[in-house]
């Protein structure tokens, strides 16, 4: 999707969105609700900031995605000088909505004031690697402010009811439409991989069991593994370089449906640590949707909710099992988990809970 930076002009927002992630990133949970959202709102997506010599004196650019939807990354050099530049430098100081995704953000509440503050956790970023030990804190002053609680599955919905009184498990849903296209032509990356395909996209970081992967390429040698996404908090040197796994880099959103139509199998290969304990993959149901055979470690949310469809494996071994002999009876249980379920669907609850709030 193309993109405008202009300088703002004094355009007037109800939703301030705070945001960890890049718009650009990986398409995932905020750009899919945000989207939505801004059918009714207009919002201003404030991302980290970019380190820069002018430490909050440039000017204030934003990126226009869509008429309703503005990002902008402040040019300051701490994440807590937000609050203040966004202070002197937008047309009002109150606002219908604050949503926050990381509570690292949450000084921003000493210069902005919001009719309604949101805290939509879609992880428990406190656990990721290289996550600031004050952030634990963070997240309890943004409880305490926070009218409103969504969590992106139920084992952080079990977390972050013991700690405040009005959480809403939301686990993460799907454009199913998007994701069960067929009609799609073979990514030129794909052309020269082997097949069968035993695929991930997303993000390749310290989730992945990259030992159970590699293990499992060993094993199965007459099958390639494919890995799309960008290489995040590890390098290239951390990953297992064995004949049979391919790394294809990070693809748009626009493009996925593409290399997951020619998947023969999906995989969830997630370690089983710290920064894994409270997911919920997105990608799970974006994997039924092309009607895949899915391949998951145990994660928890995993495990208790589509423990019936899903092959779920503990070892090296078990993985090798599972993709000789892939589960194929998986459609009709499929259907029924997919029906009940969509980001438009999602993105509707919430508002009307915002609405009571707001009343």
């Amino acid at each position: 999707m193309e993109t405008t930076v202009k300088y703002y002009s004094g355009e007037e927002y109800d939703m301030i969105v705070f945001c960890h992630l890049r718009w650009d990133f990986v398409y995932q949970r905020p750009q899919h609700l945000i989207s939505r959202l801004a059918k009714n709102h207009k919002i201003l997506v404030v991302e980290e900031p970019v380190q820069t010599k002018l430490n909050g004196k440039g000017p204030f650019e934003i990126r226009e995605i869509s008429s309703n939807i503005h990002v902008c990354q402040p040019p300051v050099n701490d994440i807590e000088d937000i609050g203040p530049y966004l202070q002197k430098r937008l047309h009002s100081k109150s606002f219908e909505i604050g949503w926050f995704y990381s509570p690292a953000f949450v000084s921003v509440l000493e210069h902005l004031d919001f009719d309604t503050v949101v805290y939509d956790c879609m992880d428990e970023l406190s656990l990721f690697r290289g996550a600031p030990k004050k952030l634990v804190e963070q997240e309890n002053q943004l409880l305490q402010a926070a009218d409103a609680v969504f969590t992106g599955g139920k084992s952080l919905y079990e977390s972050k009811s013991q700690k405040h009184h009005n959480v809403f498990c939301f686990p993460s849903s799907v454009d199913m439409d998007h994701f069960s296209k067929t009609d799609v032509e073979k990514p030129d990356d794909l052309r020269h991989i082997p097949t069968p395909i035993v695929g991930y996209y997303g993000v390749i970081d310290e989730r992945i069991d990259l030992d159970l992967l590699q293990k499992t390429a060993r094993m199965t040698p007459d099958v390639s593994f494919v890995m799309v996404g960008p290489l995040c908090k590890i390098s290239d040197a951390d990953l297992p370089k064995e004949k049979n796994i391919y790394y294809l880099g990070m693809k748009s959103y626009e493009e996925l449906p593409a290399y997951l139509n020619y998947f023969d199998i999906a995989m969830m290969p997630f370690a089983l640590n710290d920064a894994t304990k409270y997911i919920s993959p997105t990608k799970t149901l974006e994997y039924m949707s092309a009607s895949k055979p899915i391949i998951s470690t145990k994660i928890k949310d995993v495990v208790r909710d589509y423990s019936d469809c899903i092959m779920l494996v503990d070892t090296a071994e078990d993985f090798h099992n599972a993709v000789q002999n892939p589960n194929t009876r998986f459609q009709k249980r499929y259907n029924e988990i997919l029906e009940k379920t969509s980001w438009d669907t999602t993105a509707e609850k919430m508002s009307t809970i915002i609405e009571k709030i707001l009343v």
